[in-house]
């Protein structure tokens, strides 16, 4: 199994989850003294895209290293997964798409 090599990526999930911990922490103290359940609701869509956002990341990564592990010494396989695999991409799409309407924004041409 691949275990999580790269430093930086593994530094990047780690603070990610720091902070959706910190948000996980802060819906309890809400609940305890009693919030809106709007507010505590607000709280969670931010758990949520804490959580997805360490996950796309780390699941970037893995992709990332198998890649690399099944391409190796391959003329600018690096640079080709790179851009194939960029985290931002992955997370929100090509520039110009629409990730709740599964296609392009609306006035955008495609």
């Amino acid at each position: 199994m691949t275990a999580l090599t790269d430093k930086d990526a593994r530094t990047d999930i780690l603070n990610r989850l720091r902070r959706a911990e910190g948000q996980i922490r802060g819906v309890q103290r809400m609940i305890e003294e009693g919030e809106s359940c709007l507010k505590i609701g607000q709280q969670f869509s931010a758990v949520r895209k804490a959580l997805d956002s360490a996950y796309v990341r780390m699941t970037v990564c893995f992709m990332q290293q198998e890649l690399e592990a099944r391409l190796g010494e391959q003329p600018e396989a690096g640079e080709r997964i790179g851009g194939v695999l960029d985290v931002r991409t992955v997370a929100t799409g090509p520039p110009g798409f629409n990730r709740n309407r599964g296609g392009p924004e609306v006035g955008t041409s495609s």
